[in-house]
């Protein structure tokens, strides 16, 4: 006679909730810009207390690309720009400008994809294509990465890694990406700003280029002013530098 083995009505609502728990937390670590489940990234170093690392994304963009490596320039100010490549292959020449003006460039792919639902190719075409457009436009440039949205899935880095590249995340983010205003965007990076900060803007939209993103340098511009003297803005590949020292 074979037996059966029923599971307690109790212990499988607990396998069921933890089941439950688990894919919430595994959606979580997917798209959670400091989560360290699915490879470990960059997203700052506090124990670099003084630094800060403005990061912008979505670009080239005109012309808020334009106006706000002005502010930049304005406050000798270095930032970092992760560039989507179509947009790279349809103005070269504001790439060309960022990285003429002493930015660091980083890799942000080609079409701006969630890759959570990439496949293992289309990744690596997703990055060789915006490499090589970054390649065409500006030369040289960094190996820095940034994923859209943020989205991974386990395996994503060890791609990325693979070709040569080092993810990039961030710990603060102004929320710039549906146009707010400045005011908006100051009140969500100020109050979280203690050091060794990734600080997420946007110069572009991947949605369309032409986005508006005068709030994100008005709002650059005010954070400028206000931490003037108080923290280092630096780029990333200058903070990732020191932090190997």
């Amino acid at each position: 006679m074979i037996e059966t083995f029923t599971i307690p009505p109790v212990l499988g609502l607990a396998i069921a909730a933890a089941a439950t728990v688990g894919a919430i937390s595994c959606g979580y670590q997917s798209m959670a810009p400091t989560g360290q489940w699915f490879g470990r990234a960059f997203c700052g170093d506090p124990n670099r207390s003084k630094q800060i690392a403005l990061t912008f994304d979505d670009g080239p963009n005109d012309p808020h690309t334009l106006r706000l490596l002005d502010v930049l320039s304005r406050h000798n100010v270095k930032a970092t720009f992760f560039l989507i490549g179509k947009y790279v292959r349809q103005r070269p020449d504001i790439a060309l400008e960022i990285a003429q003006r002493g930015h660091v460039i980083g890799n942000h792919t080609f079409t701006h994809p969630l890759l959570i639902f990439a496949s293992a190719k289309d990744m690596r075409d997703e990055i060789k294509q915006c490499r090589d457009a970054l390649h065409d436009a500006v030369g040289e440039h960094s190996n820095l990465f940034r994923p859209p949205w943020g989205g991974r899935r386990p395996g994503t880095f060890r791609i990325v890694r693979e070709l040569g590249l080092e993810p990039v995340m961030w710990n603060i983010t102004g929320y710039d990406w549906n146009a707010h205003c400045a005011e908006f965007i100051q009140q969500k990076v100020a109050p979280k700003i203690r050091g060794g900060d990734v600080v997420l803007l946007h110069d572009g939209g991947y949605k369309v280029f032409g986005a508006d993103r005068s709030g994100t340098v008005e709002a650059v511009d005010h954070l400028l002013i206000q931490y003037r003297g108080r923290f280092e803005f630096t780029t990333i590949s200058e903070m990732i530098r020191r932090k190997s020292l």
